[in-house]
């Protein structure tokens, strides 16, 4: 039976609150693969109504950098897949467009990071070789003229994994491990710059929606899928993407880079053969991670690594190739009206969201009562000790109402710490709000979108 020792162990309590999960940021990308957006400066004004304060782009346009300057508003930049073979093989061209593209600019518009070509690995062109040599010169550029504080990566597609299920089973294709993973990572670890992925639960639906649930792909109250390999059990398939990402990089020996999602997002549009393109699911995917990224907390297999992302895009790009929903990935039309409405902010979260009308062409699940909701749970690879230590602090000073997991209780079978744990956390959890960074004690726990389930025990969601 789980123990509630009084008084609390000091140096184990210390640590509750010294590194509680912050929540993560919410980013956007602003592609202009069109012929009717508006001007720049306008666009800038849309990004601080809507309270947008990370944005990414694909080039280093002046007339967007400018526009940019003395917003507040963090930009990274890019270098696109064309210049690599340049700047790989001539340090003087590095020098000059750092120049050109970011000294000029910086620190008026607030560049934080360079994205080095994007999704090497799978253009045509066969920049990969390019990649790790132009990432150093670029590197030795920004030394040289003072700019070492701002990050180099380069976004990955999922397609540089030669394996992504179940997650723990994530590795890198064979090839690129040596000539460019390694270099890569060990060059982000040196700088302490972080892994680009770009990540669409989107497409793996698509192509498997017979074996793949719906909810599941969009944040919804689903069953989970649980991975043998690590113990873990999955709520949603992008924290599953992420977590193959994260075991892919520690199978080579790099397990401790950091990692951000530099594109996800779901079209509201799409040709008859895109199962799930639409409004309806398009809102629903993008409003739930934005909800689950403020949260705070991290994947299953990271719980004290907020999630941070850039959902793709701003605006539907009308000039883009390929099927429909290529160009239907925008949450603005580019007369600057909603596509669909989701709060991007913490104090949008608060108001109603709106609910578009299913589409014909994608039957949406209705959303159960508890969509919407999150709960605070325990991390089962914590350790008994710091678990037991939690629990103490919850039920005692927390003042989580633990009664119903004292012995005859509702809650107290199953009678675990884990389960014991999981309560009470969930009811400091509710009891604060939900505020961020009241669901960590020091690692113990993290937060969930789905209800919990130990036996028949129900955990509230407010007080």
């Amino acid at each position: 039976m789980a123990t509630f020792t009084f008084p609390l162990f000091l140096s184990l309590l210390l640590p509750l609150f010294a590194f509680a999960a912050a929540a993560g940021t919410v980013g956007i990308n602003y592609g202009r693969i069109a012929d009717n957006l508006p001007p720049p400066e306008k666009v800038v004004a849309l990004f601080k109504s809507q309270g947008i304060n990370k944005v990414k782009l694909y080039d280093t346009d002046a007339a967007v950098l400018t526009a940019l300057a003395n917003s507040g508003i963090g930009v990274v930049v890019a270098l696109p897949n064309e210049l690599l073979s340049s700047a790989a093989s001539d340090p003087s061209f590095a020098d000059k467009w750092v120049q050109s593209n970011i000294s000029q600019y910086h620190p008026k518009t607030q560049i934080e990071a360079i994205a080095v070509g994007n999704e090497v690995f799978a253009d045509p062109n066969n920049t990969t070789q390019f990649l790790v040599p132009a990432i150093k010169n670029i590197q030795s550029s920004l030394v040289k003229y003072n700019l070492s504080s701002i990050k180099l990566s380069s976004p990955f597609a999922l397609s540089a994994l030669n394996s992504s299920y179940p997650p723990s089973a994530g590795v890198f294709k064979p090839d690129l491990i040596e000539p460019v993973i390694k270099p890569l990572l060990e060059f982000l670890t040196q700088t302490s710059s972080y892994l680009m992925i770009n990540a669409y639960p989107f497409f793996a639906y698509e192509s498997t929606s017979d074996k793949i649930s719906l909810d599941y792909a969009l944040f919804r109250t689903n069953p989970g899928n649980p991975d043998s390999g690590n113990g873990l059990k999955y709520y949603s398939l992008l924290e599953a993407q992420i977590d193959a990402v994260f075991a892919a990089m520690s199978a080579v020996g790099y397990g401790d880079v950091k990692l951000v999602v530099t594109e996800t997002g779901w079209p509201s549009n799409g040709d008859e053969n895109e199962i799930g393109a639409g409004k309806a699911n398009a809102a629903a995917y993008n409003g739930n991670l934005v909800k689950r990224v403020l949260t705070g907390g991290g994947t299953p297999l990271k719980p004290n690594d907020p999630l941070n992302v850039y959902l793709f895009a701003l605006f539907n790009e009308d000039q883009k190739t390929g099927p429909t929903s290529e160009r239907n990935y925008g949450l603005f039309y580019p007369d600057e009206t909603k596509v669909y409405d989701i709060p991007l902010t913490v104090a949008g979260q608060s108001g109603a969201q709106s609910s578009p009308a299913n589409e014909n062409k994608v039957q949406v699940p209705a959303a159960s009562p508890s969509a919407g909701n999150t709960w605070c749970v325990a991390n089962g690879q914590a350790g008994e000790e710091k678990l037991q230590a939690a629990l103490d602090y919850a039920c005692g000073e927390g003042g989580a109402d633990c009664r119903s997991i004292q012995e005859g209780s509702t809650c107290f079978n199953p009678n675990t710490l884990e389960a014991h744990a999981s309560y009470a956390f969930n009811s400091f959890y509710q009891k604060k709000a939900r505020r961020t960074g009241t669901c960590d004690f020091g690692g113990a726990a993290y937060v969930v979108a789905q209800p919990p389930s130990y036996g028949t025990c129900e955990f509230p969601t407010g007080y």
